[in-house]
């Protein structure tokens, strides 16, 4: 096992101990167990105890953003004042007085990205997880041999197979070959849904309710950036991915546009106007 498999081995365990969980919940209540829904809700239920364990860590990075954008017009007079001085006592002066801001603010680049980099591997194990099982592969935990099977076998409207994909399927269409519509609509559904709750939220990110002042500052302009990359790279990838893989993706936008909505209308930044 490589050294990213052993990391991310506690972690797909748990993943496989929700996703079976909720299976069995479900089917307990009386859905087919090997029926697509019940998997797709069983992957929707998996995926909100995921981001509902992480909304401590959400809170703390968009925090953190917030005081990088508060501080970043001083920060760029920093800069400015040692702009062209490239001796060490100048390096060592800018390096201090950048220190000392983000010790009075209580933040720092990496207060921002912490949480970013450690949800990372939940998520690389939640799409571990999901693209494994829906081509039959047993687990390490509790997806069995018979429940990665009926994983991998799993039909939506009894024609669609969650581990299909746009591609396969417009591969299939354009050699002439028996294909099945029905993935072709739901994945282009699923991906247009997905580039536009990124987009909506990106854009909540990096403009809603923001002062006039973080508008003008270069983390501002670097973010909205992501506000057109990030779509892009989600219509890329979208038509590879299964379509499990898919519900995943689309349940995990959908919290994050409902999380960033809430956290905006309850903790406007400072010096913004009335949410809108």
């Amino acid at each position: 096992m490589d050294v990213i498999g052993t990391i991310l081995w506690p972690v797909k365990w748990i993943v496989e101990l929700l996703l079976v969980g909720w299976h069995w919940l479900l089917s307990y209540f009386g859905l087919e167990p090997a029926a697509g829904i019940t998997w797709v809700l069983s992957i929707i239920g998996l995926v909100l105890v995921v981001r509902a364990a992480l909304i401590p860590l959400v809170a703390r990075q968009i925090r953190g953003q917030r005081k990088m954008l508060q501080i970043a017009p001083e920060l760029k007079a920093i800069q400015d004042r040692y702009k062209g001085k490239n001796d060490q006592l100048s390096r060592e002066a800018m390096s201090r007085e950048t220190m000392a801001l983000y010790a009075a603010a209580g933040t720092n680049p990496l207060t921002s990205c912490l949480p970013l980099m450690l949800q990372a591997p939940v998520f690389l194990a939640l799409f571990s997880v999901l693209n494994d099982a829906q081509q039959g592969k047993v687990g390490i935990g509790l997806l069995n041999e018979t429940l990665a099977v009926q994983f991998g076998r799993a039909q939506l409207f009894g024609a669609a197979a969650l581990h299909d994909s746009f591609a396969s399927q417009w591969s299939l269409m354009t050699a002439v070959r028996p294909f099945e519509p029905s993935v072709l609509w739901i994945a282009a559904t699923m991906v247009a849904l997905m580039t536009a709750s990124q987009l909506i939220t990106q854009q909540q990110i990096t403009s809603k309710n923001l002062s006039p002042e973080n508008r003008a500052s270069p983390p501002f302009r670097q973010q909205r950036i992501l506000t057109y990359l990030l779509p892009v790279i989600f219509v890329l990838s979208g038509v590879a991915f299964p379509l499990g893989v898919l519900f995943y993706f689309l349940t995990s936008n959908l919290w994050s546009l409902v999380q960033h909505v809430i956290v905006i209308r309850s903790m406007p930044p400072a010096g913004a106007g009335p949410p809108t």
